[in-house]
């Protein structure tokens, strides 16, 4: 079993997932647009990562980090995955990677490549010389536990921080302004800074993120009226739109693997977004 994300980090990391995943054979497994930024450390091969529908933005490296962004990306698998994956907040992108997540938004990049505390660019080096999943994890914990010491309070402000709050519960983006006291297009400004979407962008992506949550577990119909969608063809067009599917076949291609990772707390889908 694996233990949940230590106390002092959950500001920062919302999903901390081992994953060890047999697909039986090779193929394309979809990363999702979500509210976080998705971290993954392979621990076999190399992870390739591509914007789906454009295989020129392929990319490969021993750890793969994105920004938030509205497409979906396309995970390239030789039929088996492994790795440890983790999902950062906005706040988590100041603290851990010491910069806004806006300056990743529609990106995938390594940590090579982008410019994040020494720290964590040798993480994927020292994952590989460990050898059990318990002792990674802990050492994944252990070296963020570092940078957040290390950071300090660098999270957005106070009113940015509420507005996201707002939007992600799925409150209308007039609504979030005035209860920030921000102006729209002032708010549309600071989001867009905070996270690289707009406030628009942002809560569709909340919405899609939270009726992925409620896939399989409740009749569609129903899913699109507890999420905010004006009914059922509202939620296949988003899907279809943000994730390049529709919920139905996301269910029949991706959900099996999701849903063994969400039971036993091992397994995993691999850059889920």
């Amino acid at each position: 079993m694996v233990p949940p994300v230590p106390a002092a980090l959950r500001r920062y990391v919302v999903a901390r997932i081992p994953y060890d995943v047999d697909f039986g054979a090779p193929g394309v497994h979809r990363g999702l647009p979500s509210t976080t930024l998705t971290l993954v450390l392979p621990v076999d091969d190399p992870l390739r990562v591509s914007w789906a529908g454009r295989p020129a933005s392929m990319h490969a490296a021993w750890a793969s980090l994105s920004g938030l962004h509205t497409e979906p990306a396309a995970i390239h698998h030789d039929g088996t995955q492994r790795g440890v994956q983790l999902a950062l907040t906005l706040e988590g992108a100041r603290v851990l990677l010491g910069r806004p997540a806006a300056d990743l938004s529609g990106a995938l990049t390594d940590l090579d490549e982008a410019v994040v505390p020494k720290g964590l660019r040798e993480l994927p080096e020292r994952l590989h010389a460990v050898p059990t999943w318990a002792a990674r994890v802990a050492l994944v914990d252990r070296a963020l536990a570092v940078l957040a010491a290390r950071a300090g309070d660098r999270g957005p402000q106070a009113e940015v921080a509420h507005a996201l709050a707002l939007l992600t519960a799925g409150t209308r983006v007039e609504a979030a302004a005035a209860e920030v006291g921000y102006s729209r297009r002032r708010l549309g400004t600071l989001v867009r800074a905070e996270c690289g979407l707009t406030p628009k962008a942002y809560q569709r992506v909340a919405r899609l993120e939270r009726a992925r949550g409620a896939l399989g577990r409740r009749p569609l119909a129903e899913v699109a009226a507890v999420c905010g969608y004006a009914d059922q063809a509202h939620l296949t067009r988003e899907w279809t739109a943000l994730a390049g599917c529709t919920p139905t076949t996301w269910l029949r291609e991706e959900f099996p693997f999701v849903q063994d990772r969400d039971d036993d707390g091992g397994a995993g889908s691999g850059h889920e977004h």
